[in-house]
């Protein structure tokens, strides 16, 4: 299995990418292709000792940053290493692409170039959520800010193949998030994206409110990307002030002190549940072609589950089971 990496992708560049990409390459068997300055990616890999025949790397003079426009970036960029991976992966030459870099650009790229599966209109992120029971899966995350009630469908059909074939959900429960559980509640959209989803074949368990997303109660969580992105960045802003107040209130004291030296393993496994580089990353199910988005400030940790995350993607054919899943339902 071959799969690119973005190497100037995300806050950190190369510094993070390359340490998670040896990381990969020493855990699983597959050859990472990185796309980037050549000059900067072996500066950084000569800091490591790394099977040789497992890394390759691929010159790219121009760099897509934060702050370009997603859309011109992709069309004028073409030598990035966000444009030049992503065309490896249209030309059959790697498996799957993972990048941390701008997610405008990543998710344009995707469109233009890698293009939709049939029968899907709007592409989505679809994120792994944290929860008491486990892993759920956030479906839109990010991709589409307004969405028509099919589009609902959609992601109900792309977010149960991702739950069952990579997370190991069985028979997963999909619902979606609204503001009260009754079928006549929210919006427009929602009351008939409920209407749609009630008749599909998956699993559905009617609407969730976000009180109730955190229990595991769903499954796989279906929504706008307006509202999914709101849900993701509450859900990580909430963690990190929680985080933050217990170590302020262990620390205050020597007595508190030694209660978290007690506590410590358990404070560990707490925190690690609401760590997002667990994790890895977030696929782009839509198009055809694997993606993984990965979060810009991913450190070494999170690129190595992304990197993990794309393997599974690909082993588990999810772009080919997500067409035969949507082929016959039409299009609007």
């Amino acid at each position: 299995m071959k799969l690119v990496v973005d190497a100037m992708g995300g806050d950190h560049g190369p510094a993070v990418t390359i340490p998670g990409a040896i990381e990969a390459v020493k855990a699983y068997p597959i050859t990472i292709i990185l796309t980037g300055d050549k000059n900067k990616i072996e500066k950084e890999l000569s800091k490591y000792q790394y099977p040789k025949k497992q890394i390759e790397v691929l010159h790219c003079s121009e760099e897509i940053t934060n702050e370009d426009k997603p859309v011109a970036a992709i069309r004028k960029k073409k030598d990035s290493s966000m444009v030049v991976g992503l065309n490896l992966v249209k030309e059959k030459k790697a498996d799957a692409i993972i990048s941390a870099g701008n997610t405008g650009a990543l998710l344009a790229g995707g469109l233009f170039i890698l293009g939709r599966i049939k029968g899907i209109d709007r592409p989505a992120l679809a994120t792994a959520y944290p929860t008491t029971k486990g892993a759920s899966v956030l479906i839109d995350s990010g991709a589409n800010a307004d969405c028509k009630p099919r589009n609902f469908l959609e992601f109900g059909i792309m977010g149960e193949v991702y739950a069952s074939k990579v997370l190991n959900i069985q028979n997963p429960k999909i619902c979606t998030v609204n503001i009260g559980i009754e079928e006549t509640k929210g919006n427009d959209v929602t009351k008939e994206a409920y209407q749609l989803c009630a008749k599909a074949k998956f699993n559905f368990g009617g609407n969730i409110e976000a009180r109730d997303i955190p229990s595991g109660y769903a499954d796989v969580i279906i929504c706008d990307g307006f509202t999914g992105n709101i849900i993701l960045k509450l859900t990580e802003g909430i963690a990190s002030t929680i985080f933050g107040i217990l170590k302020e209130e262990f620390t205050k004291n020597t007595l508190r002190k030694l209660a978290a030296g007690i506590l410590k393993s358990g404070l560990k496994d707490f925190k690690k549940r609401f760590d997002y580089t667990e994790y890895g990353g977030a696929p782009f199910l839509g198009v055809e072609g694997n993606l993984i988005k990965a979060h810009g400030s991913s450190n070494a940790k999170a690129i190595k589950n992304a990197i993990r995350q794309a393997k599974a993607f690909v082993e588990n054919n999810v772009v080919e089971e997500i067409f035969k899943e949507i082929d016959g339902l039409g299009e609007d």
